[in-house]
C-alpha cells in the first residue's frame, strides 16, 4: 500500500513537472514569437480629471493625436494609479470590464465603456519577466479609469489588448523603479506601456473657481522633479521625500498618483530621449504633464 501511494504521489510529482515545463515552453514560445516592427516608447501620463475622456479640451486632444503619431501595440500595459494592492498583481481577464472607479460626474461619463480585449498571454510574460517581486495573477479586475479615460481618446475602437499591473503602496520608490527596469523588454515585444498618474495631485487644494492659480509647492515640486528627469538623476527622484521634505507633502497628500512614473522612469534606456508633453497644470494643485520614453 506504502509503495502504491509512493508510486501514485511520484506520478503527481512527475505530471507537475511535466506541466510547469509545458507552461514554460508556452511561455518561451510567446516570447521569442513576438515582435515589433520598432521599440515601443513607454509613457507617463498625467490624466487628471476622468472628464478628460469625453471633454474637449487639451488633454484629449493629445491623446488623440498620440493615437495616431505612435506605431500601433500589439497590448497595452498600464500601470494606473488606480489599482493599490497589498503586493504587485497583472490582471489575467480575457474580457475586463469597464469600471466606473468615481462618483458624482454626469451620466454621460457613467454611460461610457471600453470594450478592449485583455491579455493572459502578456500577464503570463510579465509575470515570468519580474524577478523583483513575486506577481500574482488577478482576473477579477478589469479597467479603471486611470486606464480607459486614457486610451478612449488614444484608440477609441478598443481593438487593442489591455491589461493592468496594480501598485504596491506600501513599498518604496526604489521598489517599483526595479520593476519598472524588469519590464523593459516588454517594449520590445510590441507592448506599449502607460505609467497613468500625475506629477502633483493634491485634489484638497482644488480650485473650483477655475482661476488655476498654481501654488509655489506645486510649481516647486514640478520643477524640481522634471529637472531630475532632464538630468537623468534617478537617485533624487528615489530620494525626493527626503530631498523635498513638506514640498512632497504638499504635492502628494498621498502618493498613489506618483508611483506609477517611477515605472516609466525605469524603462529609460542608455540614448533613450524623454520628452514632455501638456506642461500645464489643472485647478492649481494637479499638474498635467506627462512625457515618452524613445
Amino acid at each position: 500500500m506504502q509503495r502504491r501511494n509512493f508510486i501514485k504521489a511520484g506520478g503527481l510529482l512527475a505530471a507537475s513537472q511535466l506541466m510547469n515545463m509545458s507552461a514554460l515552453s508556452a511561455l518561451k514560445a510567446l516570447e521569442n514569437n513576438l515582435h515589433a516592427t520598432q521599440r515601443m516608447p513607454a509613457l507617463f501620463i498625467g490624466h487628471g480629471s476622468p472628464m478628460n475622456a469625453i471633454t474637449d479640451n487639451t488633454w484629449h486632444r493629445s491623446w488623440q493625436e498620440l493615437g495616431k503619431q505612435l506605431p500601433r501595440p500589439q497590448a497595452i500595459l498600464s500601470i494606473s494609479a488606480h489599482w493599490i494592492t497589498k503586493g504587485t498583481k497583472v490582471a489575467t481577464n480575457a474580457h475586463p470590464e469597464t469600471i466606473h472607479d468615481f462618483g458624482g460626474f454626469p451620466k454621460a461619463l457613467f454611460d461610457q465603456q471600453y470594450p478592449a480585449p485583455g491579455s493572459p498571454e502578456m500577464a503570463a510574460l510579465t509575470k515570468e519577466l519580474v524577478t523583483a517581486s513575486h506577481i500574482q495573477g488577478d482576473d477579477t479586475w478589469g479597467l479603471d479609469h486611470g486606464t480607459w479615460s486614457v486610451l478612449l481618446p488614444m484608440y477609441p475602437a478598443a481593438d487593442i489588448p489591455v491589461f493592468q499591473l496594480s501598485l504596491d503602496y506600501y513599498q518604496p520608490p526604489s521598489y517599483h523603479y526595479e520593476i519598472g527596469k524588469q519590464l523593459n523588454k516588454l517594449r520590445d515585444k510590441g507592448v506599449l506601456i502607460i505609467g497613468s498618474g500625475n506629477l502633483v495631485h493634491n485634489l484638497r487644494e482644488i480650485q473650483w473657481d477655475g482661476s488655476n492659480n498654481v501654488y509655489d509647492w506645486a510649481r516647486e515640486f514640478d520643477t524640481r522633479f522634471t529637472d531630475w528627469i532632464k538630468a537623468g538623476d534617478h537617485k533624487s527622484i528615489m530620494d525626493y521625500q527626503k530631498i523635498l521634505g513638506k514640498t512632497a507633502q504638499m504635492a502628494h497628500p498621498t502618493y498613489d498618483h506618483l508611483l506609477p512614473l517611477f515605472y516609466i522612469i525605469g524603462q529609460q534606456q542608455h540614448r533613450e530621449e524623454i520628452k514632455f508633453f501638456n506642461e500645464q497644470f489643472d485647478m492649481g494643485s494637479v499638474s498635467m504633464k506627462s512625457f515618452i520614453v524613445n
